[in-house]
């Protein structure tokens, strides 16, 4: 089948990079336009935009899907259906029903669960222990159209949004490739999902990060490897100076409390780790980023933050 694909971020082109790596017939891409990033504020482009551009594959980047002009563009490149992964705007229903299959959609979660735009990051804060890819049909709802396939993941008690990232991506590419096949020769039944069990996994924002040390170790934990790399937690630290930002990398459950502590109290270093006391039980980080300094181990953020500022 001819595919047009829409979708902008890293888990996208991972998509796309194995969808053209099985032979796909992609015969164009639809990504967000440029953005400004970094100190220069240079214009950048998305990740599947730069994965098109080097396999020679077509590429527009419209402001919006609505109008004539994008729908009879999309209606030209002769599609038989639209593939979308984390395209990141809203395709209007006279977009998804130009090819003859539709458009479906390579979510991140196990809908109706963590509908959404970051349901990786929620699936970790909320402590799950599964997580896993549905292959869905669209419809004009915000992932609520009927399930085509699903597959499940576990999220181990040290992965990170990083890791499952990476892992769905890869999942979700093998499930979207069995979905198109199965497509194609008239072998799948679309199930409707159960409005009762749908759940929101929204946008997250930088201030989600900040670390309350009155919660227990485990919840600070899953906060920790839920933002990482983005936004990453934080918690605030005083110094000569006044209050600083410091950014936390995650780490590991420490030991039971056998005394009260005070949450939040730094109790030192513990082979390597910076020990913080928690509601039940000690904390241990590896690294930290102070504001405005670069990433330190633990011992050199001791010696340059507690002893001597």
């Amino acid at each position: 089948m001819k595919v047009v694909f829409f979708g902008s971020p890293e888990f996208a082109a991972n998509i796309l990079d194995r969808l053209i790596k099985d032979g796909a017939q992609i015969v164009g891409v639809v990504t967000q336009p440029d953005k400004k990033a970094g100190r220069g504020r240079k214009l950048r482009p998305t990740p599947v935009k730069q994965l098109a551009i080097e396999r020679g594959i077509p590429v527009f980047q419209p402001e919006s899907l609505k109008g004539t002009e994008i729908r009879d563009l999309l209606r030209g490149l002769g599609a038989d259906i639209f593939v979308v992964a984390a395209y990141g705007l809203i395709i209007p229903k006279d977009i998804l029903d130009i090819p003859e299959y539709g458009a479906i959609n390579v979510h991140a979660s196990l809908l109706p669960k963590y509908r959404g735009a970051a349901p990786i990051q929620w699936a970790i804060l909320n402590g799950d222990r599964v997580t896993g890819i549905t292959i869905m049909q669209m419809d004009e709802g915000l992932d609520t159209g009927p399930i085509l396939l699903q597959r499940a993941l576990a999220i181990g008690i040290y992965d990170t949004a990083k890791d499952l990232h990476d892992e769905l991506s890869e999942l979700g590419a093998e499930l979207l490739l069995e979905a198109l096949q199965k497509i194609e020769h008239g072998k799948i039944i679309p199930i409707s999902q159960d409005e009762s069990l749908a759940s929101y996994a929204p946008k997250l924002s930088k201030d989600i990060g900040e670390i309350d040390w009155n919660n227990t170790s485990l919840c600070i934990h899953n906060k920790i490897r839920a933002l990482y790399p983005w936004p990453m937690a934080y918690f605030h630290f005083n110094t000569k100076k006044g209050p600083i930002k410091i950014q936390l990398f995650p780490g590991k459950l420490g030991e039971k409390m056998k005394e009260k502590i005070e949450p939040g109290t730094i109790l030192g270093i513990r082979e390597d780790f910076l020990e913080v006391a928690c509601l039940d039980r000690t904390y241990l980080i590896p690294k930290l980023k102070p504001q405005s300094s670069k990433v330190l181990s633990a011992p050199e953020f001791s010696c340059g933050y507690l002893h001597g500022k």
